[in-house]
């Protein structure tokens, strides 16, 4: 009977060790989710900034292009 308890005891030991290190994965999991937002949100940003400046070079290119009022 003895033998029974200590398996027992054995796996319950693990048992309790292996819901300790889900518990610490499942929270660098939430960690990293939260860097991936955190970098996907600055990525929309810069990308809407770099549309916008394509529309101003674009349009101060426009400018430069024209020929002056005088020819």
């Amino acid at each position: 009977m003895s033998d029974i308890n200590n398996k027992l005891i054995e796996i319950e030991t693990k048992i309790a060790f292996q819901e300790q290190t889900i518990e610490q994965l499942n929270e660098v999991i939430i960690q990293q989710q939260k860097s991936i937002d955190a970098l996907q949100r600055q990525l929309r940003q810069l990308n809407n900034k770099i549309e916008e400046e394509s529309q101003h070079w674009s349009q101060d290119q426009t400018i430069i292009d024209e020929k002056p009022p005088h020819y």
